[in-house]
C-alpha cells in the first residue's frame, strides 16, 4: 500500500463538506416561515457557549412526514388531501404540538411551528421536544361525516410515528376537542387499547383536562399582566386590540376586560370592528359563537381590514396566523406593548422595527405556552388517572408561567436582548445540553 492510498495519509474533509444550510426538499428562495425560524435561531447562536457546537441540531427537523388522506365524499367521490407530521426535536422528551387543518398548510408552516414548539415546552421547562402537524383541507367545505373521515384516515397514516410516550398531538387552527376524540379512538382501535394520553385538549369526558380550552388565552394573560407591571403600565383601563377571537384570543380578550381593561378593536377572518369606548366582550363572544365571526355584531362600527393596525390602543395581542406583523404595517402599529397569542405573527423585520420604536414585544414562545403546559397537565393526568380541580389547574398554570416569564426576562435584561432572544436562550441552552448529555447514536 502506497503511502498516497494509506486511510491514515488522506486529508480529513472540513465539517463544512458534511454540513448543507438547508435540507434538499426546501426551496431557498421561499423558505417560508421556517426561513422565519431559522433566521431566530442565528440571532441566538452568539449566546449559545461551548454549547454553539449542537445548533445545527435546531436546524434540521429530526424526522419529517409527508401523507397522502385519501377519503370517500359524501356524494360518493375520492379526494386526496396533503397531510404532515414534522417532530422536530426530541431530546428531552416526546414530540408535542397541535395539528391544524388549513388549505394554506405548507411544510415549511409545519416545520416552523414544529420547531417554535420544540422552543416553547423548553422555555417553560416541561419534559416534551416540539412537534406539529397539519393537513392542506379547508374543514368549512367538508361535512361532518367527512370531516371525521379525513381525521381517521390522517391519523392512521401518522400512527407509526405518534403515542403516549412518542408523539402527543393536540387541537391548532380548525380543529378542537372532537377532532381530538376522533384521533384518539383511531388511534386506540389501531392498538386494540384505549389510549387516552395519545391526544391532549380532548373532551373531559374521554380524560381532558379541565381549563385545557382556555389556556393559552389564559397565559397570553398571565404574561401581559406580568410584563405590564414591570414596565408600570395598569391594566386597568388599558386599551386592548386583538386579531383573531377564538380559544386564545377571545379568552385573552376576557380576562383582560374582566381586569378593567377596554377591548376597542377586534379583527378575524370574517371582519373587523371598533369601539372606543370599549365592546362589551361577553355579547361579544356570545356573537361569534353563534355567527363564527366578530361580522355583524351590533355594538360596534365595521372598520377596514387594514386600518386595524393603526388603532390607538397600549396592548395589542395578535392571535390569528403567522406573518400577520411584518415590515409593511409594523411602523404604523400604536401599542406599548405586543402579546403574541399566536404562533409566529411577527417577523424578524418587523421585530427590529418594533424594537427600535420601543414596543416591548412578548414572544409567542413565552407568551402562548399556556396552551401545551395545560396539555402537559392532561397528559400526566392520563397517565395517573387521577384528575385536578379546574382552580388546581390554573394555579398551576399561573405559576409556571410567571416563574418561566421571569427567567426570560432576567435573561433579557442580563444580556440587553429582546424578550425573543432571551426565551431562545433559555430554551435553546435546555435542549442543547439535553442533547449534549444523550451524545450521539449510535
Amino acid at each position: 500500500m502506497t503511502a498516497a492510498s494509506h486511510p491514515a495519509t488522506t486529508p480529513a474533509a472540513s465539517p463544512a463538506a458534511f454540513t448543507q444550510a438547508l435540507p434538499s426538499y426546501l426551496n431557498p428562495n421561499a423558505l417560508g416561515p421556517w426561513g422565519t425560524y431559522l433566521q431566530q435561531v442565528d440571532r441566538v447562536t452568539p449566546y449559545l457557549g461551548p454549547l454553539g457546537r449542537w445548533v445545527d441540531t435546531l436546524k434540521r427537523p429530526k424526522r419529517t412526514l409527508i401523507v397522502d388522506v385519501p377519503i370517500h365524499l359524501d356524494d360518493g367521490s375520492v379526494a386526496h388531501f396533503e397531510g404532515y407530521r414534522v417532530q422536530h426535536n426530541t431530546s428531552r422528551g416526546p414530540g408535542k404540538g397541535g395539528v391544524r387543518f388549513h388549505q394554506d398548510v405548507t411544510l415549511s408552516e409545519v416545520m416552523a411551528l414544529s420547531a417554535w414548539m420544540s422552543i416553547k415546552n423548553a422555555a417553560v421547562n416541561v419534559p416534551y421536544g416540539g412537534a406539529k402537524g397539519g393537513i392542506r383541507v379547508d374543514p368549512r367545505q367538508l361535512s361532518r361525516g367527512e370531516l371525521e373521515r379525513v381525521t381517521r384516515r390522517y391519523t392512521s397514516e401518522i400512527g407509526i410515528i405518534i403515542g403516549p410516550s412518542k408523539d402527543i398531538p393536540a387541537p391548532d387552527v380548525n380543529t378542537n376537542e372532537q377532532v381530538m376524540a376522533w384521533m384518539m379512538d383511531t388511534y386506540s382501535m389501531n392498538e386494540g387499547a384505549t389510549a387516552t394520553g395519545v391526544v391532549t385538549g380532548k373532551p373531559v369526558d374521554l380524560g381532558g383536562s379541565l381549563g385545557r380550552r382556555e389556556a393559552t388565552g389564559r397565559g397570553v394573560f398571565t404574561v401581559g399582566e406580568e410584563a405590564a407591571r414591570r414596565i408600570g403600565m395598569p391594566i386597568a383601563g388599558a386599551r386592548v386590540a386583538v386579531q383573531g377571537f377564538g380559544n386564545v384570543g377571545g379568552v385573552a380578550g376576557k380576562l383582560f376586560a374582566e381586569a378593567g381593561a377596554r377591548v376597542v378593536a377586534v379583527q378575524d377572518h370574517g371582519g373587523t370592528i371598533y369601539r372606543e369606548a370599549g365592546l362589551d366582550v361577553p355579547a361579544l363572544l356570545a356573537h361569534v359563537a353563534r355567527a363564527g365571526s366578530v361580522a355583524g355584531f351590533a355594538g360596534a362600527e365595521v372598520m377596514a381590514p387594514d386600518a386595524f393596525w393603526d388603532v390607538p390602543c397600549d396592548i395589542l395581542i395578535p392571535a390569528a396566523l403567522e406573518g400577520q406583523i411584518h415590515e409593511l404595517n409594523a411602523g404604523r402599529i400604536q401599542a406599548r406593548m405586543v402579546i403574541e397569542g399566536a404562533n409566529g405573527p411577527t417577523t424578524p423585520q418587523a421585530d427590529d422595527i418594533l424594537h427600535e420604536r420601543g414596543v416591548l414585544v412578548l414572544p409567542d414562545v413565552i407568551a402562548n405556552a399556556g396552551g401545551v403546559t395545560v396539555s402537559y397537565f392532561e397528559w400526566v393526568q392520563d397517565f395517573s388517572s387521577f384528575f385536578w380541580s379546574e382552580a388546581e389547574i390554573n394555579e398551576r398554570l399561573v405559576k409556571i408561567m410567571r416563574e418561566a416569564f421571569s427567567a426570560v426576562w432576567q435573561v433579557a435584561e442580563e444580556n440587553r436582548v429582546s424578550l425573543r432572544t432571551a426565551t431562545f436562550i433559555v430554551a435553546c441552552k435546555r435542549i442543547l445540553h439535553a442533547r449534549d448529555l444523550r451524545g450521539l447514536y449510535p
